[in-house]
């Protein structure tokens, strides 16, 4: 694959993207170095990346222009970590193009941020778009929107239109004058695990014969009703959520064929939010019965200090930051993600966000530009739960460049004491090795308020996480394969590298495998009950000798 960098003061390098896409052949990655780069760019039948330089910002201007800042046509595009700003025109345009757009900042201001039109493939995945008339508009096209922010918009924040079936997934959609999502135009999304707020009328709009699935959406703080749908829709209503929103909070008129499962409840507008579903789901995770009390003890906790504030109370500093000790495997980024969601529904932390980081996001390469990037990636956690996965490798006796990750953790500290009650940190890693970290600043330790220890799963835990793992891909695990399952995970739980869960999605991966080799030598169609079953030789050839 060729790799052509761009960077305006290095020798050697393409002056600008411009000109780096006439040299580059199909199939090349243009590396972009820091820096902002008023350009604007049209690709037609093109197949490029183009990304950022690892911890650099690159800004993609083309607010002067009268036509998009990025433009392409009939080709293949992917874009990541670049930030992409447009003035009165579209910042990103996508006609007949599987793009992808990974990790960006996309803002406009009189005309839609981004435009997908007439694709078969497309991805905007953990991206932000603010400041425009109109978030992210998808006409005629198929993709997803995953884990992305849309804020600050004056119209709508997603519109989804001609036939259009996207996959809306893990997002957050606040701060629009219009809608959060308008579906129209016999459109067909699936919009799940997604928060809509403070919109200007409805939080989502169905309309003109569109049959959309809403599974766990929560709307709240909107001026129209949360979701509604007009005469001639249909769709489904999945065990939403509806929060001091304007009434009806779920319109389904005379005409409208909708199934409405656990209909949202409706609430008055408190800082209290779903805590007990949340405890519940924390509750149905296979083992952790420490674990569990611990993050219950530390919910009571915070609990009774809120109602102790609001009787007037004196209430002592509590540090909302956690050390989770522990193999890796034992669900440590699964309860970091739950607390940030407790945490917002005890009107702790006032988005719940989670944002989960290693070493190599947070240490530079060169002197002062670790505590830049520190501070980066701490300020944009604001609000939200902070996870720093292998947080010891940033200590000076762990890994290479040390004297860098020393400059993370020293710049760690004093944000955390200037923003203790803004974000909660959750350090993750080994059980030793963590103790090694701790001792890497001597305000460190002082910071966290408790260590969370997360033991290895055993055998039988493991076997159940086993079953859920395969009912949750629609398959069936054979009675007789429990033997040689339970015997695996016994032969391996007490190696050097044992991965606990990961190992039981590895095995889940390979018999997967090992039943399409079986499937495929039967010579013929299989059943639907062939299909789905996993029997007790693809446990043994998943297993290995």
């Amino acid at each position: 694959m060729r790799i052509l960098t761009v960077a305006a003061d290095r020798p050697g390098a393409c002056p600008t993207i411009g000109s780096a896409l006439l040299e580059a052949p199909d199939g090349a990655t243009v590396a972009i170095a820091a820096g902002t780069y008023a350009e604007t760019l049209e690709l037609t039948g093109r197949r490029v990346t183009l990304q950022a330089e690892a911890g650099a910002t690159v800004v993609l201007d083309g607010t002067g222009a009268d036509w998009p800042t990025l433009r392409t046509v009939d080709g293949e595009l992917t874009v990541r970590g670049l930030e992409i700003r447009a003035g009165d025109n579209l910042a990103v345009s996508a006609d007949r193009t599987t793009v992808t757009l990974e990790q960006c900042t996309v803002t406009s201001k009189t005309r839609p941020a981004i435009s997908v039109h007439a694709s078969t493939a497309f991805t905007v995945d953990r991206c932000t778009v603010t400041g425009a008339e109109t978030g992210i508009v998808v006409e005629g096209a198929s993709g997803r929107i995953l884990d992305t922010t849309v804020r600050e918009i004056s119209g709508d924040g997603i519109v989804v239109a001609l036939g259009s079936d996207p996959l809306v997934r893990g997002c957050t959609v606040t701060a629009c004058g219009g809608r959060g999502i308008y579906v129209y135009q016999y459109s067909r999304p699936e919009i799940t695990d997604t928060e809509i707020a403070h919109t200007g009328t409805e939080g989502i709009g169905v309309a003109h014969g569109s049959t959309p699935v809403l599974r766990r959406v929560t709307v709240h703080d909107t001026r129209g009703s949360g979701i509604a749908f007009a005469p001639g829709c249909g769709g489904t209503v999945e065990g939403c959520r509806t929060d001091n929103t304007g009434q009806p909070a779920i319109l389904v008129p005379d005409g409208a064929e909708v199934e409405v499962i656990e209909r949202a409840s409706v609430r008055p507008a408190d800082k209290g939010g779903p805590l007990e579903e949340f405890l519940a789901e924390l509750d149905g995770m296979v083992g952790l019965p420490g674990v569990k009390a611990e993050v219950r003890a530390l919910v009571d906790e915070i609990q009774v200090n809120e109602w102790r504030r609001a009787a007037g109370l004196s209430v002592g500093a509590v540090s909302h930051h956690l050390i989770f000790a522990g193999a890796p495997g034992t669900g440590k980024t699964t309860v970091a993600r739950l607390y940030g969601k407790l945490l917002k529904s005890l009107g702790v932390l006032p988005q719940g966000s989670f944002t989960e980081v290693s070493r190599r996001d947070l240490v530079g390469q060169y002197i002062g530009h670790t505590a830049e990037k520190t501070a980066t990636v701490f300020e944009q956690s604001l609000g939200g739960v902070l996870f720093i996965d292998e947080a010891y490798t940033l200590s000076r006796s762990a890994g290479t460049g040390g004297d860098f990750g020393q400059e993370a953790i020293d710049a760690l500290v004093k944000l955390m004491e200037d923003h203790r009650d803004e974000i909660a940190i959750i350090v993750a890693g080994y059980t030793a090795e963590m103790t090694d970290f701790l001792a890497a600043n001597p305000g460190l330790g002082s910071r966290f308020s408790k260590t969370i220890e997360f033991e290895n799963y055993s055998a039988d835990e493991l076997l159940l996480i086993t079953d859920r793992m395969v009912a949750g891909g629609d398959y069936l695990l054979d009675p007789a394969a429990a033997n040689p399952l339970t015997a695996y995970f016994d032969r391996i739980a007490h190696g050097a590298n044992f991965g606990n869960a990961r190992e039981a999605r590895r095995l889940v991966e390979g018999m997967r495998k090992a039943q399409s080799q079986r499937l495929r030598s039967l010579g013929r169609m299989p059943t639907t009950d062939e299909l789905r079953s996993l029997l007790a030789d693809d446990v043994l050839v998943a297993a290995g000798p």
